[in-house]
């Protein structure tokens, strides 16, 4: 084999192996938040901790924050160990916090906005994958986009607008399937750049942190979607 081709061979494996374990990371995550939010809303002691006390739900949003925050500014400077520990913990916290969803919506329509929504993720992401299209200058629109929906909703807590909410979870679909394709093409990019690491320091933290990215992403178009698709008890 000539030493340009195994090149290209070897960095295909490395992107490979580097994607795969992006994607493994954040399916687990997803497993862990959904058994955490199950476990949460099927035992009653359960729900009292969590669900019944007022403060509850602050502590559980700050110490979301406190991980999604720590992990995204100073992954770099963790150890892999580390960086995994915090991404577990915080897909828990994430299950315990979103485990009232169970207990507002009906069993089935979870389980189909789930599908609907996992059927969007796979097709968004092949084509940011696929695409030969730039999606570079698509992030600060998205993100402008997301803090909007952000201010929103805080907005809403007062207002209490029906059709804010609508318009908010209708915004909400539409950037994070833009969000989607865009952070898959940027784990491409990262995957195509990343360097042989010996002991694999370097790439299960950047993997960790890709994960992360895809996870808010597909966790945030299943909410926004079960506002759509969501039957209530």
């Amino acid at each position: 084999m000539e030493p340009a081709t195994l090149q290209r061979t070897e960095t295909q494996l490395r992107v490979n192996s580097f994607v795969q374990s992006v994607y493994n990371w954040m399916a687990a995550g997803l497993a862990i938040t959904g058994l955490a939010a199950w476990t949460v809303a099927g035992v009653e002691p359960l729900r009292r901790i969590f669900l019944g006390n007022p403060i509850m739900p602050i502590l559980l949003m700050v110490g979301s924050l406190v991980l999604v925050f720590t992990l995204s500014a100073r992954i770099n400077k963790m150890q892999a160990s580390t960086a995994t520990g915090l991404f577990i913990l915080y897909s828990a916290l994430m299950g315990v916090m979103l485990s009232s969803i169970f207990l507002v919506y009906t069993m089935s329509s979870i389980a189909t906005t789930f599908f609907v929504c996992s059927g969007m993720f796979v097709a968004l992401s092949l084509y940011g994958w696929k695409t030969q299209r730039d999606l570079t200058s698509l992030g600060s629109f998205l993100f402008m986009g997301l803090v909007g929906i952000i201010l929103a909703s805080v907005a809403n807590w007062f207002l209490h607008s029906s059709m804010l909410q609508w318009m908010v979870s209708f915004l909400g679909v539409g950037i994070f399937m833009g969000l989607t394709a865009y952070d898959t093409q940027r784990i491409k990019n990262m995957a195509m750049t990343q360097p042989a690491d010996v002991g694999g320091t370097a790439i299960r933290r950047a993997a960790i942190l890709g994960a992360l990215t895809l996870y808010l992403d597909f966790l945030n178009l299943f909410l926004f979607l079960l506002q759509f698709l969501g039957n209530r008890r």
